[in-house]
C-alpha cells in the first residue's frame, strides 16, 4: 500500500528485459559489431516508448539513473548554462526534494528561487521544468500542449525497473542545458556513462503497457480507492482527506486522522506497507512539507498516512487495510485524552495549555 515510493516490476517487463542480461547483452556504445548494434537499437527501440506516452520525439529523450538525476540536470543544467543571461529559478513550496535541495544548491551559487509560479513562462520565453515522475503513465501527459520544456522521469514508479529515468528536454524552441557529469559523451553528451540496455529496455516496455492499460488502470485504481475510503469513513470520525477529491491521481490517498499521532499509527500498522510522505523523507519526524503547503493543519499533517495503490492491489489486500487501520485508530484514539475532551464537546483550540 506504498505504490508512491515504488511498484513491482510488471512481470512483462521483466520479460522483455532478461533476454539483455544474458545473451544480447552487448554495450550499447560498441559500434563495431553485432552485440553492439542489436543493443543499440533496443535502447531506440526504448527511447521511442518513452517519447509516444508523453507527445515527444524520440530525440528528445535522454536516458539516466532517474528522476533524481534529470531532475539535477534540469535545473542546474538550465540555470548554469544560461547563467550570463538570467538568474531567477522559480520552484514551489510542494516540489521533491530533489528539486528543492538543487534550487538551494544554485542559490549559493548565486541565483535567487523566487516561491511563485506564473502562467508567463512560455510567453516571457522561460523554460520550464517538471518532474512527473508519479504522474507517467498514470495520467495522460502531451509536452506540446502543456509548454512544458523538460521534465523527469523515472523508471521504478510505472512497474519499471530501478535505476532508471529519462528526462524529456524540448528541441523546438531548443532549451539547452550544461551537462552535470563529464564522461563519454553518451546522450549526445547531456548524460554520459553507458546506457543500461537492460534498464532501458524494461523503462520502455513498461512506458508501452501504460500507454495501452492507463484507462483500465485508472478505473480499477479508481474502484479500490473508493472501496478503501468508504471503508474506513464507514466505521471511524473525523477522517479528512488532504488535497481535492477531483484534481488527484485515485491511486494516492493521503488521510488524516484528527486526534491520533500519525508515527504511531504507522508504528502500529505492522502488517501494511504505508507511509507519511516520500521515502527520501520517512527518516523525519517533521510533519509533510506538501501538506503543510496545501494548507493542512500542523496537528493534522501529523495524523497523516498516504496509502498508495496500484496495478497489482487487490480487494483483499484493500479489505485488510481497512481492518488493521480502524483497528489501530480506535485503539490509540482510545488512549487519547484529546479525543475524549473533543468528544465531550470541549473546543480544544480555546484551551491554555501550560507552558514548559
Amino acid at each position: 500500500m506504498d505504490m508512491q515510493a515504488t511498484t513491482p516490476v510488471d512481470p512483462r517487463v521483466v520479460d522483455a528485459m532478461l533476454p539483455f542480461y544474458l545473451s544480447r547483452f552487448g554495450n550499447p556504445h560498441s559500434r563495431t559489431h553485432l552485440y553492439g548494434w542489436e543493443s543499440e537499437a533496443a535502447v531506440e527501440t526504448a527511447r521511442a516508448q518513452v517519447a509516444s506516452l508523453i507527445g515527444a520525439n524520440p530525440k528528445e529523450i535522454f536516458f539516466t539513473s532517474g528522476a533524481t538525476e534529470c531532475n539535477n540536470i534540469s535545473v542546474k543544467g538550465v540555470m548554469r548554462f544560461y547563467r550570463d543571461k538570467k538568474r531567477h529559478v522559480v520552484t514551489t513550496q510542494t516540489e521533491h526534494k530533489c528539486v528543492l535541495d538543487s534550487c538551494r544548491h544554485l542559490q549559493q551559487e548565486g541565483f535567487e528561487p523566487m516561491e511563485e509560479i506564473g502562467r508567463i513562462c512560455r510567453e516571457k520565453g522561460v523554460p520550464f521544468h517538471t518532474d512527473a515522475a508519479q504522474a507517467l503513465g498514470k495520467i495522460p501527459i502531451d509536452v506540446e500542449k502543456m509548454g512544458i520544456a523538460l521534465m523527469s522521469l523515472s523508471g521504478h514508479k510505472i512497474y519499471g525497473p530501478k535505476g532508471v529515468g529519462a528526462l524529456y528536454l524540448r528541441r523546438r524552441p531548443r532549451v539547452r542545458v550544461e551537462p552535470q557529469m563529464s564522461g563519454g559523451g553518451q546522450e549526445r553528451g547531456i548524460r554520459s556513462g553507458t546506457v543500461p540496455t537492460p534498464l532501458v529496455v524494461g523503462m520502455g516496455a513498461a512506458c508501452e503497457i501504460a500507454a495501452k492499460e492507463m484507462e483500465y488502470d485508472t478505473r480499477r485504481v479508481t474502484s479500490l480507492q473508493e472501496r478503501l475510503l468508504n471503508g474506513i469513513r464507514s466505521r471511524l470520525d473525523e477522517v479528512v482527506v488532504n488535497g481535492s477529491m477531483e484534481h488527484r491521481y485515485p491511486g494516492n490517498l493521503n488521510l488524516s486522522f484528527a486526534y491520533v499521532e500519525g508515527e504511531s499509527l504507522l508504528m502500529g500498522l505492522k502488517e501494511v506497507a504505508v507511509s507519511s510522505g516520500s521515502a527520501c523523507t520517512s527518516a523525519s519526524l517533521e510533519p509533510s512539507y506538501v501538506l503543510r503547503a496545501l494548507g493542512v493543519d500542523e496537528d493534522m499533517a501529523h495524523t497523516s498516512i498516504r496509502f498508495g495503490i496500484g496495478r497489482f492491489t487487490t480487494e483483499a489486500e484493500i479489505d485488510r487495510a481497512i481492518e488493521l487501520t480502524v483497528q489501530q485508530v480506535e485503539k490509540l484514539r482510545n488512549m487519547s485524552p484529546l479525543y475524549e475532551m473533543a468528544k465531550a464537546g470541549i473546543n480544544l483550540k480555546s484551551i491554555q495549555w501550560a507552558q514548559h
